[in-house]
């Protein structure tokens, strides 16, 4: 059992859980691109993050694309296949394991090849590598939508005098190029994350032993799949905001160490509750303060049912072929 709260280890903690947590927010666009792929890449297994590596700038973490070369650093299987086949990490179906081991990748784009087409390019390199095969299912699967509460939402737009520039001369860890800048600060319990993409966000201390979460800058989509960390089932986003809001949420630390669980980081939970790789479910006091910050929004979470393409895996392997 590990108690973070009001240690720099605390602020570490929290700040690569939130860096894990907004990978799936800093994607690449839609897109269709014809079949391509990278001209050559080199995987090999990541190391193990600790402190030392955070303290010293020497993190590798999440996907930079800068020119023709993709930098790809500590990412499982269950985050590379979403990522390859455009969908959520709920759509696909696998093995337990996929989540377990990380990979560095180092790949070059042919001359040419576009940052739109990166995934398909990731793509042939699963399947080439890891010889991963697989195939779609439709399915109907039980989920929460984000909605409107009935009294309207309390969120307030963003603005641009509310985004500090990424590269701003601060103290932190530096991670990404090429639009996927994110600037990692922690210190004091806390962290702050500040993003190209995504503005600021804040982690900090609150009453009753909760972590206190402020965005500066989150669509709607991006903020329903944030929330799917914390909850039993994947959040949809039915509120038709369109644009950008401010956030603010109150999170128990137990909720914040079952997102770090769910994001394959390994980290135990306080107590012993929870499984590995699955957050708690809203019976439980954890999960049920993630509904009640929600309302203190304008919004709610309302269980619902809808169809959804799945990525099945019928093959993959542990480790790829050699370079």
């Amino acid at each position: 059992m590990c108690d973070c709260r009001g240690s720099r280890t605390g602020g570490l903690i929290s700040a690569f859980t939130w860096l894990m947590l907004f990978m799936p927010i800093l994607v690449f666009g839609q897109a269709p691109a014809p079949p391509v792929s990278f001209e050559v890449a080199s995987i090999k297994a990541a190391q193990a993050i600790t402190p030392a590596m955070f303290t010293s700038g020497k993190l590798h973490v999440g996907m930079s694309v800068d020119g023709a070369r993709v930098d790809i650093g500590y990412m499982s299987l269950a985050e590379l296949i979403p990522m390859a086949f455009k969908v959520k990490s709920y759509q696909v179906s696998g093995p337990e394991w996929i989540k377990a081991q990380r990979f560095d990748i180092l790949a070059k784009m042919p001359e040419g090849a576009t940052k739109e087409q990166v995934p398909e390019m990731l793509q042939a390199l699963l399947e080439e590598r890891f010889q991963l095969k697989v195939h779609r299912e439709n399915r109907e699967y039980a989920v929460y939508g984000l909605m409107v509460g009935k009294g309207g939402s309390k969120l307030k737009e963003s603005t641009e005098s509310d985004q500090p520039a990424v590269d701003t001369p601060t103290p932190g860890v530096f991670i990404g190029t090429g639009g996927n800048e994110l600037r990692v600060n922690a210190g004091r319990g806390g962290a702050a994350v500040i993003s190209s993409q995504a503005g600021t966000t804040k982690v900090a201390p609150g009453t009753d032993g909760q972590m206190h979460l402020k965005m500066s800058k989150v669509a709607m989509p991006a903020f329903a799949e944030m929330l799917t960390r914390f909850v039993d089932r994947p959040v949809i986003d039915m509120t038709e905001l369109k644009g950008n809001y401010q956030v603010a949420l109150d999170l128990s630390m137990d909720a914040l160490f079952n997102a770090a669980r769910f994001a394959g980081v390994g980290m135990p939970v306080p107590g012993g509750r929870g499984e590995p790789g699955r957050p708690v479910d809203a019976s439980d006091p954890s999960g049920s303060s993630i509904f009640a910050s929600v309302q203190q929004l304008g919004l709610r979470l309302e269980p619902h049912k809808a169809p959804y393409d799945f990525i099945v895996i019928d093959h993959v392997e542990r480790m790829p072929t050699e370079n």
